[in-house]
């Protein structure tokens, strides 16, 4: 067995289907918990504190070492979420039958690469990993009373998303806010008082946090979506279930168009500068995925997208976080920088800038593509 550093990189970017087991047995130990706690998803956790990180550093609060460990510490706590998911679902049935989710990734229990005994000791290793960066942070913030609360909330949802949360149509909502507005305050608040500052600022971070909690939510009722009919068979109460496909739809549909009414107010009341607004550059995919929460699930992959079947909405919403997460936490980024030093010129002025040449930019490109299709 020799260590894989490129499975590595695909695993942390897109989702893997491995059907030989001699193929799974290969891999080193890194590749493999990669590749079953799904981290092309998980990914999102590490987005969260990121922002996050930025946030704090906008208030002189961020430091390296407490920002890696607790990074860390969510990062594999969301992959030991998803080892118990896939356990919980696996022991109660649903997960058999070409169940939705053995068809769009590597799920270790259905297909045998491994016991339930060995994912139990996936599931002890990766907790007590993600309970030791709890503990850190615990200590860092002399067991702030906040902190405690946060991380209670935390090892519930971990606990009991899968069951009872996802059965009784929350689970939706529990992403959103545990990867939205709670994760990015949370982690705000460990650099914060270890740093010794305050949080007084903490409500204006918790809702800079909701646009990107919004668009994680998106993927996730997305997903449930794609599946509800699966679910629905298998009794499966998620929120898509219980209140039918068009509402949910429509719901998502809501989520995606708020996450970007929030940074337009943000940046209205002064909290973000003009810079933030380079989250436009992602409303192309947005609208994609608009588009198609608009028209009822296709029976069958349409033609061009059976690689990615059977995700179809759940595809489309993954498709537009990853840049609106990217551009999201680029505009962060700048107007941190530009806050941070002595300019020429005036912050939302250079916010408009950008922008300008930034559409400049996507205004030749998209000539250039018309041009090459008329070529052709």
């Amino acid at each position: 067995m020799h260590i894989n550093f490129a499975m590595w990189r695909k695993a942390s970017w897109e989702l893997i289907k491995m059907d030989n087991k001699k193929e799974w047995d290969a891999l080193d130990v890194i590749s493999k918990w990669l590749i079953a706690t799904r981290s092309a998803v998980t990914t999102v956790t590490i987005y969260s504190c990121i922002i996050a990180g930025f946030l704090a550093w906008r208030d002189d609060y961020f430091s390296w070492l407490p920002w890696i460990i607790v990074t860390l510490g969510l990062f594999i706590a969301h992959g030991t979420n998803n080892l118990l998911n896939d356990y919980t679902d696996f022991s109660r049935g649903v997960d058999k039958d070409n169940y939705f989710r053995t068809q769009y990734g590597v799920h270790p229990l259905v297909q045998k690469f491994w016991t339930k005994e060995n994912q139990i000791k996936w599931f002890i290793v990766s907790g007590v990993l993600a309970t030791l960066s709890g503990i850190f942070a615990l200590v860092y913030t002399s067991f702030n009373p906040y902190i405690i609360g946060l991380f209670a909330f935390g090892a519930l949802v971990l606990l009991f998303y899968t069951w009872p949360f996802k059965y009784w149509g929350i689970g939706e909502l529990s992403i959103f806010l545990i990867w939205g507005p709670i994760m990015i305050g949370a982690v705000y608040v460990v650099l914060a008082l270890g740093s010794g500052g305050d949080i007084s600022n903490v409500f204006k971070v918790a809702l800079a946090g909701v646009p990107f909690g919004l668009s994680v939510a998106s993927i996730n009722i997305g997903k449930h979506i794609d599946k509800m009919e699966d679910d629905k068979k298998k009794g499966v109460g998620t929120f898509p279930v219980r209140v039918g496909q068009t509402f949910a739809r429509y719901t998502n549909i809501a989520s995606i168009v708020i996450a970007y009414g929030v940074i337009f107010y943000l940046v209205a009341t002064g909290y973000f500068s003009t810079l933030m607004l380079l989250v436009i550059f992602a409303a192309q995919r947005a609208m994609y995925a608009v588009a198609v929460l608009t028209k009822p699930r296709p029976d069958a992959a349409p033609k061009g997208f059976e690689t990615f079947w059977p995700t179809w909405f759940s595809g489309f919403c993954f498709y537009h976080n990853r840049m609106f997460g990217g551009l999201f936490i680029l505009g962060i980024f700048l107007d941190t920088v530009a806050s941070k030093l002595t300019l020429p010129i005036n912050i939302n002025m250079l916010g408009a800038i950008a922008l300008g040449i930034g559409l400049i930019y996507a205004v030749v490109q998209m000539q250039m593509a018309k041009a090459k299709k008329v070529q052709v």
